[in-house]
């Protein structure tokens, strides 16, 4: 959704401007990609990496940088475990933060070696690589607000997608004062 955007954002209809093929399953379009069934492909890490590693393919550009804030992890709970275990949102929150407060302030190679327990099926090398491209694109914010900003454009990827026909409010969906505090 997030790379039809993009192109409609550049006058490129994703319909009728050029084939994408959406049968393959997410996990193997790399795959698909090296057996030369495509000119492009779209991949998260550390996909995207392998293929630059493997002499198959260049990241050429981030659907992140020309996209904008896209809120692609949050989290949910429901409004009654919210207010029955406000330690535990605050605690979650705060651990989340820490994370983030850690990858803003360290190098790419401390992160990769600090996350690398985490990847065992990818290279140190390749999370330093990684962690690298992030922090060039300034893929991490420094705090976890889930601004109305980018509610908004979330709302809007997903109504260009078709995926949306109402668009929820934000105050009624989107709590940010735990991550408020977090941020502190």
């Amino acid at each position: 959704m997030v790379f039809e955007y993009i192109l409609k954002q550049n006058g490129i209809d994703p319909d009728h401007d050029l084939d994408i093929d959406k049968s393959i399953d997410f996990g193997s379009t790399a795959a698909a990609f090296i057996s030369n069934t495509a000119d492009f492909t779209v991949e998260f890490e550390p996909y995207a990496t392998g293929l630059e590693t493997e002499g198959a393919g260049y990241v050429v550009a981030s659907l992140g940088v020309d996209s904008g804030y896209v809120p692609y992890t949050a989290f949910s709970a429901k409004a009654s475990y919210i207010e029955e275990n406000p330690d535990v949102i605050q605690a979650f929150t705060n651990a989340l933060q820490k994370g983030m407060d850690y990858v803003n302030a360290h190098t790419a190679e401390e992160t990769a070696s600090s996350i690398a327990p985490q990847f065992a099926d990818t290279d140190e090398k390749s999370l330093e690589t990684i962690v690298a491209r992030y922090l060039e694109q300034d893929t991490w914010k420094t705090d976890l607000i889930f601004t109305e900003e980018s509610y908004n454009l979330l709302l809007e990827i997903l109504e260009s997608a078709d995926m949306l026909t109402d668009h929820p409010d934000y105050k009624n969906l989107v709590i940010t004062g735990y991550a408020e505090k977090a941020a502190e």
